[in-house]
């Protein structure tokens, strides 16, 4: 048996993470996988029940959990908490204790959705992008100072700091996730002026040397930036620090057309950790209208990285895809001529494709 935590957090996380179950529960059926689900309060939801937002009773069984399945947290009744008791503070209690050094965040343009992206389709066409961001280090996590006078002068400072082994850690799993796509990574730093970067891209070329099946090079950030937008078909994974990887994922993430189809994983020391990108979207929660695509992808996720059942994810990738082609569509890629269908519906239409 496998256990998987499901946290479905606050506002559209209940119902995408319903979704996903159903798409999971398929599957089990189908591959006979042994899953096993137990759920846990988050957020918001568990602030209401317990005065905070994660309990330790939630983290400790997330440690012992083979996999935790994540929906969202967050939304306006919230706002004026102390900082402490925020919904967000879970996502971080999480991350922290779980170890979730390392985030995957897949962007793929779907031939059925090519119309729907910002950029020209003959520039999208075959977009298929795993970006992995190191998740715990950098300028993130580095010492700081907000404000000193330095000769009756205020400034402020951050400091982004990487060691071998935080650098090793991330470099593996890209060499190691590109094994499993095509076979190229693209290392981002600023080596031409950080020295950070410089022992980033030492470290990531020794990395790379156990690695020789895979194509290895490297990119300036504010390149790839450019390249991103330019022809972001020529990546298949892109290796990068935490405050790199956070901008240029969020730069990825238009591409698709629509935030509810991207999926995402962080892979933690003691278990790991799958969510859809989306946000809690109060405003449409408990109406039917979330796009659990994003979240559905994030379960596929969670079978090929915790579960190593690569055929299972697989076949949802390809009951997603087919699901698409067959034109059913949330209301956020709704186009004419196409069927709009709602939460529940886009669930069942792929789960009767598995």
């Amino acid at each position: 048996m496998s256990k998987i935590i499901v946290i479905p957090g606050d506002g559209i996380g209940v119902e995408v993470t319903a979704a996903a179950v159903e798409v999971l529960k398929k599957v089990d059926a189908k591959f006979s996988l042994g899953l096993e689900f137990e759920y846990r309060d988050a957020g918001g939801a568990s602030y209401e029940k317990f005065g905070e937002p994660l309990t330790a009773e939630t983290l400790d069984a997330c440690k012992k959990a083979d996999a935790v399945l994540f929906g969202a947290v967050g939304g306006k009744q919230w706002d004026s908490l102390p900082v402490d008791k925020r919904p967000e503070k879970a996502l971080f209690g999480l991350r922290k204790g779980l170890g979730l050094f390392g985030n995957l965040r897949p962007v793929k343009v779907y031939d059925a959705l090519i119309d729907g992206s910002p950029l020209k389709p003959e520039l999208v066409r075959g977009c298929d992008v795993l970006i992995v961001r190191e998740l715990v280090g950098g300028i993130y996590f580095g010492a700081r100072c907000e404000s000193e006078l330095v000769d009756g002068v205020e400034r402020a400072w951050d400091t982004e700091m990487y060691s071998v082994p935080e650098i090793e850690r991330i470099a593996r799993l890209a060499f190691e996730s590109a094994r499993k796509r095509r076979r190229k990574v693209t290392s981002v730093d600023k080596a031409n002026v950080l020295a950070s970067s410089r022992l980033w891209r030492r470290v990531v070329n020794e990395v790379a040397k156990n690695y020789p099946d895979v194509e290895l090079n490297h990119l300036y950030v504010d390149a790839a930036a450019m390249a991103l937008v330019m022809k972001p078909s020529q990546f298949d994974v892109i290796l990068t620090n935490n405050i790199f990887g956070d901008i240029l994922s969020d730069e990825a993430s238009v591409i698709g057309g629509s935030i509810g189809l991207l999926p995402s994983a962080s892979i933690g020391e003691l278990t790991s950790f799958y969510e859809p990108i989306a946000g809690s979207a109060p405003d449409i929660a408990g109406k039917n209208l979330a796009n659990p695509i994003g979240t559905i992808l994030s379960a596929a996720m969670l079978l090929r990285y915790s579960l190593n059942a690569p055929a299972a994810a697989e076949a949802i990738e390809k009951a997603v895809d087919q699901t698409l082609a067959d034109g059913y569509r949330t209301a956020e890629i709704y186009r004419d001529g196409c069927r709009k269908v709602g939460t529940k519906e886009m669930a069942a239409a792929i789960c009767a494709r598995l």
